[in-house]
């Protein structure tokens, strides 16, 4: 029966990380994957260019992992965002830092990042096994005794470490398999939701999708509580879609959209979109005036469609009272206030979000409650590590998921290292 130090299952971004870390401590170890290929989610991240990291400084980094994000602040004091770019450039892969502190290889190329992880655990002798589904772990009177593949092959160990992912971009492999195998070692697992996904909504000028496509630069977008206060605020780019909402302000917001929905019993959700946020509402009021003020005889839909999406002002004017074939010359007062408050603070509902299969990131996982921060081992099953998105940790896009999936790896390796060249004294 084959026996290894340390068995990772998942060849992820926080698998192979694990194993690396574990072998550089001296431990055998094997890393098992269900696919015919590593990395695949890697491989496909930032765009096919794998977006590696964040530059940003750790405290304002955490800020960007919403779910989750104060546990990893041990994590990141053994392996942080600095360190991760130093990982990458001792091993030949020059990274250049893009906008927000996007951190990408400068050959633009994922396949570089996978690679030179595959070939970095290849070098400390860890064994790389494909097409190798787990069916289960083996416990023993509290302790790991091995894993037992779907062949019927049982392979013995003292330590596991499971990399094995959520359960979005299910093509990659992420199926959500190691929630089974937590549960059986004592783990709750906290409501799993899919989360950077695109959000639905039944309005009728989305069902009639008369604004399909149009996209929106630099907006805030809001999900509302009950009583019409932001419970999160994004700014960036969003689209309107046949079905709703998406774009990456849309997908930062996603996530809360299920917190407030369960408040409210179930029930629709209001967001809020505001067109100018770099304006305030006086300021707004004098720049449109002025325009208008200029061309006085001129219909407003002709006046504002250089300045306003030409596509939203029928639905602006709408929403106000206001028609666009008024003039300056006879704009009426409380229909104009109207239209200023709308462009500050357009609202919609939504009934949710689309699915795990669209989602970039998994909300939930193994209760954080149930980790030592420090280690990423089980408090209930000695020997038990979990990394990666399997936990409970869910960032915005933009290189802090993959920042969360390299130092939770890294410290479940590290230790799971250290405790093989403990036990063998």
């Amino acid at each position: 029966m084959k026996r290894y130090d340390v068995i990772v299952i998942g060849g992820g971004p926080s698998g192979l990380m694990a194993a690396i870390a574990a072998a550089e401590q001296g431990a055998n170890v094997a890393l098992l994957d269900k696919g015919d290929k590593l990395g695949r989610k890697l491989g496909i991240s930032g765009g096919g260019r794998c977006n590696v990291t964040n530059a940003k400084e750790v405290d304002e980094l955490i800020t960007y992992i919403p779910g989750g994000g104060r546990f990893l602040y041990s994590a990141f004091s053994l392996f942080s965002n600095r360190d991760i770019i130093a990982f990458f450039e001792k091993l030949g892969i020059a990274l250049k830092e893009e906008d927000n502190g996007r951190m990408f290889p400068v050959s633009d190329k994922a396949k570089s990042v996978v690679d030179a992880l595959i070939g970095k655990a290849r070098s400390l002798g860890v064994q790389l096994l494909v097409h190798q589904p787990v069916e289960s772990i083996k416990f023993e009177a509290g302790h790991i005794e091995g894993v037992k593949l779907a062949s019927g092959e049982l392979i013995n160990t003292d330590s596991i470490i499971v990399a094995t992912g959520g359960k979005s971009v299910p093509h990659t492999g992420s199926t959500g398999d190691g929630y089974p195998w937590a549960e059986a070692a004592g783990h709750t697992i906290t409501e799993l939701y899919p989360t950077e996904v695109p959000i639905i909504s039944k309005e009728p000028f989305i069902q009639s999708r008369e604004l399909q496509g149009l996209s929106l630069r630099d907006i805030k977008l809001s999900v509302l509580n009950a009583k019409g206060k932001p419970v999160v605020s994004h700014r960036g780019d969003m689209i309107f879609t046949h079905f709703g909402l998406s774009g990456p302000a849309a997908l930062r917001c996603s996530g809360f959209i299920r917190g407030v929905k369960q408040k409210n019993g179930g029930g629709n959700v209001v967001m809020s979109l505001d067109l100018f946020p770099g304006r305030s509402a006086g300021e707004l009021e004098s720049s449109l005036k002025a325009l208008a003020s200029n061309e006085p005889k001129k219909a407003l839909k002709n006046v504002f469609k250089g300045t306003i999406p030409e596509r939203l002002l029928p639905l602006l004017f709408e929403r106000s009272g206001l028609t666009g074939d008024t003039t300056y010359e006879h704009l009426p007062k409380e229909p104009w206030l109207n239209f200023l408050a709308v462009l500050k603070q357009f609202t919609l509902k939504v009934t949710g979000t689309r699915s795990f299969e669209e989602a970039f990131v998994t909300g939930g996982g193994v209760n954080l409650k149930e980790i030592d921060p420090k280690t990423m081992g089980s408090k209930l099953m000695p020997g038990l590590y979990f990394c990666g998105e399997i936990l409970d940790i869910h960032g915005y896009t933009g290189g802090y998921n993959i920042t969360a999936a390299f130092a939770t790896g890294y410290t479940a390796g590290y230790h799971a290292g250290q405790r093989t060249v403990e036990m063998k004294g």
